[in-house]
């Protein structure tokens, strides 16, 4: 007998200084813990408070651990919140705009932002950390891959979306 299972919940929390935070189980029980690791292996380095999980787990004589991450979904918190440079535009034409593979320059999660390369060019794209909350995402380490919607925003050109890199490619 197996004694890996697929479990559904959210983020409690999750901490990318510390390496690790806690899923908690749409069926209840003990909280879950996300070792980052666990999380790279899905293509993140972090993964917002609240955002909805999928993982595989495992008991063990420490409590269970989370092995494999299947799936995250952002918060539905952050639906509700919109910075004023998308407020007028439509999310079907963010949708429509082409991913772009890019890395991440620098982001200061204290300060709410940060800035990325496409690849191929010099050009900084604006992130801001709402984005990063409604695609699931709580932080981001320089030189990480990811995957970008970019518009001509009011301050320049911005992400509108940002996927991880894996998740962009199995999309």
């Amino acid at each position: 007998m197996s004694s890996m299972y697929r479990v559904r919940g959210h983020v409690k929390w999750f901490d990318p200084a510390k390496g690790y935070g806690f899923v908690v189980s749409n069926e209840g029980g003990p909280d879950i813990l996300l070792h980052v690791n666990v999380l790279r292996n899905f293509g993140q380095s972090s993964v917002a408070d609240g955002a909805g999980i999928e993982i595989m787990t495992h008991r063990t004589d420490r409590g269970v651990q989370a092995v494999e991450v299947i799936s995250v979904d952002p918060p539905d918190r952050a639906e509700t919140l919109m910075l004023a440079d998308f407020a007028e535009l439509d999310p079907d034409l963010i949708a429509q705009t082409p991913l772009e593979a890019a890395r991440v320059k620098w982001f200061d999660k204290g300060k709410g932002f940060g800035f990325a390369n496409v690849f191929g060019s010099n050009e900084d794209v604006f992130l801001h950390i709402e984005v990063l909350r409604r695609s699931g995402l709580a932080d981001l380490q320089p030189g990480e891959a990811l995957a970008m919607r970019v518009i001509d925003g009011k301050r320049g050109r911005m992400a509108a979306q940002v996927l991880a890199w894996e998740a962009a490619l199995n999309g």
